[in-house]
C-alpha cells in the first residue's frame, strides 16, 4: 500500500531544536541589522579600532557563537548523516564585523557585550561633558537673570529718575584761595560766568557746528549710540582704561545733571536719563539746553558767556568761523585756547568745517571762503583780585594743583574747591612793601628792572611769601618760579659744601693774586676790579667772594662734585648752563629764584631737601580734604658737613663782608651774594633757622633780551649786596617781628684744621694793587645801614704772606676785591634769549 510521503518516518537528528532555531534566526536577524546600521552610517574618523557590535564575530579563537558551539555539539553526536548548515547560519557566519579586533598577544579574552544589546545605543558622556554642560546651563541661566534684573533696573530708574529745567541744573561753583590761615580770601579762579539765552535767536550754523563735532547723529539716534557704548566697553574691558561712547545727549546729561562719572552704574543711569530726555524733550530743546550750560574756557559757560569771552561779542553775531572754532574747543576748551595752543585750535577749527560740508551744513565754498577768527587777550576779563603782585600768587597755585594730575583745568576753575595756600599775609604783605621800596629809588624801572623775591619755611618747604612782579595784568611771566638769572657767586657755597665733604676744612688755604691762568682757560681769571690778594683761608675768600682762591678750590677737589653738590642741594639737573665745568663754581648756571631759595633751605634744615611749593591743601563743595601736599624730606647732607661750612657764610653777613648790610637784623644770618658779569643779575640769599629768602634782580630790554643792571641811585654799581641786600633786609625785619632768635638745632661742634696748599706761582705778571683812596659817600640816597659790597675791605697783602688771612685790613670805600662780581653771562630774565654760561675760554673778568 502506497504511502503519503508525509507520512514515511524521517531521520530529524541532524537538525536544531525549536529552540536552538528560534535562538538561530535572532541571531541572524541581529546581523543584518549591523549590517543596515554600518552602511547607513559614515565611521569614525578615528585611527583608534573600534569594537564590532555583531554577537557573532570572535575577538579571540576562542570567542565563538553560541550557536556555532551547539552546532558543533550536535555534529559530533551525529555520525550517518553529513551536517548541514541553514542559510540562517550561513549568513550569520559569514557576515563580517565593521572593524576587527587585533588578536591580543597575550591570549586574554576581551571584554564581552551582551549578545542582546541594541547595536545604536549611545554611550554615556564622560564626566568632563556633564560638567561642561551644567556649566553652560548656568552661564545662560546667569545671562538670562542678568537681562532680566537690567530690565528691571532700568523700568525703575527710568521711572525714578527726574529732569530738571535747564536753570535748575546744578552748575560749576566758584573756587577760592585761602591764605594759609584757611580763612582769609586771596582770589577766585572764575566767577561763575553764564548767561541763558534764547537759543532760537542763534544763526543755524551755531548748533550745526557743535553737532558736526561733537555728535553727527544728534537729529537721528535715541540719547544714546549703542554701536559707540559697545565699542567703548571693549575698549575698556581690553585695556583696563575708562572711554566713553557719549553722544551729545550724554554730554549734557553727564556735566550738568550728575557730574563727571566713570563708574558703570554712573554710566548706566547717565544713558536712561539721556533717553528718557530725548523722549520728553525736541532735539532743538536738548541741543538749546546743551549750548546754554556746556563749559568754553575762559571762566565761560554757554554760548553766550563764551561769545563775549572770546570775541567780545553777543552769541546771535557770531560767524561761521567764530562758531566753528568755539565747537571744535569743546572737549577740552582751557588746553586748546587759541591763546594756549593756536595750531592745535586752529587745527579744530578745521576738523569742524570739513566735517560741516561732509553732512551737509554748509557748502565748499562758505567753508574755503572762512579765515581763522582772531580772539580777544584772555587776561581782560580778570577781576581786580588779578591785578598786581597777588594775580602771580593765584597762577603759581592753579598750575602748582594742574602740576599734580590730581585736577583738571574745569575742576580747578569753577569745583568749588577750597584751596588752602602755604602764603602766610602778613609776611607777603612785607615782602611787597619791602619791593616797593625801589620804586623810590632814582632810576629804577619797574617795567624793564625786574625783581624777584622767594621766602620759604625750610622745615617744611612752605612758600611763605612771594614778589614775583608788580602787575600779572601787565606781564604774565612769573620772576620767581619763571624767570631766569645768573645764580653768580651764590654757586661757591656749594663748592665750600664739596670740600667740606671730601675732607677738607673752611681753614684750607689758596691763592687769591689776580690775574690768574689755570689749565684748560685760553684766558685768566681775575677778582673784582682785578683786586688781588695773598694767601687765604676759605671763610675769608667766602666773605670777600674771591674768585680766584674758588676756582683753584674748584680745581682741586674736581668741578664734578661742585655741581653733584648744587644739585643734591636742589638746583635742577636741566637749568641752563649747569654743568661739570671748571668754571661751574663762578655760576654761570641760571636757575630760577625758588631754585636757589630751594637749595640754601637744603642747608638751613641741616641737609633735608624738600620741594618748595605754594599749596597745602584742597578741599571739596563738602568740605572733604581731596588733596594735600606731601612733604617728604630727603636727606641729602650730614649735620656735621654743614656745620663745618657754618662760619663762611656767616661770615659774608658780618661786618667787612659782601653782605654786611643785614648785620643789623639782629640775628645770626649765613648766605651768599652774587653778581654776574657785566651787572647782568645780582642776588642775595640769607637764612635764619626760619626762615630762607632770596631777592633776585635784572634787567631786560624791550623784547626780553638781558641787558646789565642800569646803575641807579647814585652807585657806580649794581651788586648782590647793595640793592637786593636792602630789599631782603626791608622784608625780613617785618618777617622775623615776634620769631625766636635761634641757633640752628642740627648745629655741631666741628674742629676744623687748615690745610696748607702749595704756593701757586703766577703765570701772568702782576703787581698788587693799592687801595683806592677813600672816598666820601655823597648820601643821593636814604639807605639805612646798607653799604656797598665793595666798602670795608681788608687792604691787599702780599702774595706770599700767610699770616692772619681772617683779619681785615682797614678798609674803606667803594673798594673792588670782595669779588662779588662773579662772572657768567646772565641768560635772560624772561627765561629765553642767550645761553646762560659763557665759555671756558671766555671767563668773567672779575669775581
Amino acid at each position: 500500500m502506497a504511502r503519503n510521503p508525509q507520512d514515511l518516518p524521517m531521520d530529524t537528528s541532524h537538525l536544531p531544536s525549536r529552540a536552538e532555531a528560534a535562538r538561530q534566526r535572532a541571531a541572524a536577524a541581529e546581523a543584518q541589522a549591523a549590517t543596515r546600521a554600518r552602511s547607513a552610517r559614515t565611521p569614525e574618523p578615528t585611527p583608534a579600532p573600534q569594537r564590532s557590535t555583531t554577537p557573532a564575530a570572535a575577538s579571540t579563537p576562542r570567542s565563538t557563537s553560541a550557536s556555532t558551539q551547539r552546532q558543533a555539539g550536535a555534529s559530533s553526536s551525529s555520525t550517518t548523516t553529513p551536517q548541514r548548515r541553514s542559510v540562517l547560519q550561513r549568513g550569520a557566519q559569514e557576515t563580517k564585523p565593521a572593524y576587527d579586533w587585533p588578536q591580543a598577544s597575550s591570549g586574554k579574552r576581551s571584554p564581552k557585550r551582551s549578545a542582546t544589546a541594541p547595536a545604536d545605543k549611545k554611550k554615556p558622556l564622560s564626566k568632563g561633558r556633564r560638567w561642561a554642560r551644567r556649566i553652560g546651563k548656568g552661564i545662560a541661566f546667569s545671562m538670562l537673570f542678568l537681562v532680566l534684573a537690567g530690565l528691571g533696573v532700568f523700568g525703575y530708574l527710568y521711572n525714578r529718575l527726574t529732569i530738571p529745567a535747564a536753570d535748575e541744573v546744578a552748575l560749576a561753583q566758584t573756587t577760592t584761595v585761602y591764605y594759609n590761615d584757611g580763612t582769609t580770601r586771596m582770589g577766585t579762579f572764575s566767577e561763575v560766568n553764564r548767561t541763558i539765552i534764547d537759543a532760537s535767536t542763534l544763526p543755524d550754523y551755531v548748533p550745526h557746528a557743535i553737532v558736526a563735532s561733537e555728535d553727527r547723529t544728534f537729529y537721528t539716534n535715541s540719547g544714546i549710540d549703542i554701536r559707540g557704548i559697545l565699542r567703548a566697553l571693549y575698549t575698556n574691558i581690553t585695556t583696563g582704561s575708562r572711554q566713553g561712547g557719549s553722544t551729545l545727549t550724554q554730554q549734557y546729561v553727564e556735566r550738568y545733571y550728575m557730574g563727571d562719572t566713570t563708574s558703570y552704574v554712573g554710566k548706566a543711569k547717565e544713558a536712561i536719563l539721556a533717553l528718557k530726555i530725548n523722549n520728553q524733550q525736541t532735539k532743538d530743546e536738548i541741543i538749546g539746553n546743551y549750548m546754554n550750560t556746556i563749559y568754553f574756557g575762559r571762566g565761560a559757560y554757554g554760548i553766550e558767556a563764551a561769545a563775549k569771552a572770546y570775541y567780545g561779542k553777543a552769541a546771535k553775531d557770531l560767524t561761521l568761523s567764530e562758531s566753528a572754532m568755539l565747537a571744535g574747543i569743546i572737549p577740552a576748551p582751557s588746553v586748546w585756547d587759541p591763546a594756549v595752543d593756536p595750531e592745535q585750535a586752529q587745527s579744530r577749527w578745521e576738523r569742524v568745517l570739513n566735517l560741516m560740508v561732509e553732512d551737509g551744513w554748509i557748502n565748499k565754498a562758505e567753508a574755503d571762503a572762512a579765515t581763522f577768527p582772531q580772539t580777544v587777550d584772555p587776561n581782560a576779563e580778570r577781576t581786580d583780585e588779578w591785578a598786581g603782585p597777588q594775580g602771580y600768587l593765584l597762577e603759581q597755585v592753579r598750575a602748582e594743583l594742574k602740576a599734580t594730575g590730581a585736577f583738571t583745568d574745569e575742576q580747578i576753575e569753577n569745583g568749588g574747591l577750597t584751596i588752602i595756600s602755604t602764603i602766610d599775609k602778613a609776611k607777603n604783605d612785607a615782602a611787597i612793601a619791602a619791593a616797593n621800596t625801589m620804586n623810590e629809588v632814582e632810576g629804577w624801572n619797574p617795567e624793564t628792572m625786574h625783581l624777584a623775591l622767594s621766602s620759604v619755611d625750610p622745615n617744611t618747604g612752605e612758600i611763605v611769601a612771594e614778589y614775583a612782579g608788580h602787575d600779572y595784568l601787565v606781564r604774565q611771566q612769573n620772576a620767581v618760579t619763571q624767570d631766569i638769572s645768573a645764580a653768580a657767586s651764590t654757586f661757591k657755597t656749594f663748592t665750600l659744601l664739596a670740600n667740606q665733604i671730601n675732607g677738607g676744612s673752611i681753614e684750607d688755604l689758596y691763592d687769591g693774586r689776580s690775574p690768574r691762568r689755570f689749565d684748560g682757560l685760553a684766558e685768566t681769571v681775575e677778582n673784582d676790579g682785578g683786586y688781588s690778594w695773598g694767601r687765604v683761608n676759605l671763610t675769608k675768600a667766602m666773605q670777600y667772594s674771591i674768585n680766584t682762591a674758588f676756582v683753584e678750590l674748584n680745581e682741586k677737589i674736581g668741578s664734578d662734585k661742585t655741581l653733584k653738590v648744587a644739585i643734591d642741594a636742589g638746583i635742577p639737573e636741566d637749568t641752563l648752563g649747569l654743568d661739570g665745568t671748571l668754571l661751574n663754581v663762578l655760576g654761570f648756571a641760571a636757575p630760577h629764584n625758588i631754585d636757589i631759595t630751594g637749595a640754601y633751605a637744603t642747608i638751613a634744615s641741616g641737609g633735608y631737601r624738600i620741594t618748595p611749593h605754594i599749596v597745602r591743601e584742597v578741599k571739596n563743595g563738602d568740605g572733604q580734604v581731596v588733596y594735600k601736599t606731601i612733604i617728604d624730606p630727603k636727606q641729602v647732607f650730614n649735620a656735621t658737613e654743614l656745620s663745618g661750612i657754618m662760619p663762611a657764610l656767616e661770615a659774608v653777613m658780618q661786618r667787612g663782608g659782601t653782605g654786611e648790610t643785614v648785620a643789623s637784623l639782629g640775628r645770626k644770618v649765613a648766605g651768599k651774594t652774587g653778581t654776574s658779569e657785566e651787572q647782568k643779575s645780582a642776588q642775595f640769599v640769607g637764612m635764619i633757622p626760619q626762615l630762607v629768602t632770596t631777592v633776585s634782580m635784572y634787567q631786560s630790554d624791550e623784547n626780553g633780551n638781558p641787558v646789565p643792571l642800569t646803575n641807579i641811585g647814585g652807585l657806580d654799581q649794581f651788586h648782590g649786596g647793595d640793592w637786593p641786600a636792602d630789599v631782603w633786609l626791608a622784608y625780613m625785619k617785618k618777617a622775623t617781628e615776634g620769631m625766636d632768635n635761634i641757633d640752628y638745632p642740627w648745629r655741631v661742634s666741628v674742629q676744623q684744621r687748615p690745610r696748607l696748599n702749595e704756593p701757586v706761582q703766577p703765570a701772568v705778571e702782576e703787581t698788587p694793587q693799592s687801595m683806592p683812596e677813600e672816598q666820601e659817600e655823597e648820601p643821593t640816597q636814604e639807605r639805612g645801614d646798607n653799604t656797598s659790597d665793595e666798602q670795608n675791605t681788608p687792604s691787599p697783602q702780599d702774595p706770599n704772606d700767610t699770616s692772619d688771612p681772617n683779619t681785615p685790613g682797614n678798609g674803606g670805600g667803594s673798594t673792588p676785591g670782595n669779588g662779588d662780581n662773579d662772572g657768567g653771562q646772565n641768560p635772560p630774565g624772561n627765561g629765553g634769549g642767550q645761553d646762560g654760561g659763557a665759555s671756558p675760554g671766555s671767563p668773567p673778568a672779575n669775581g
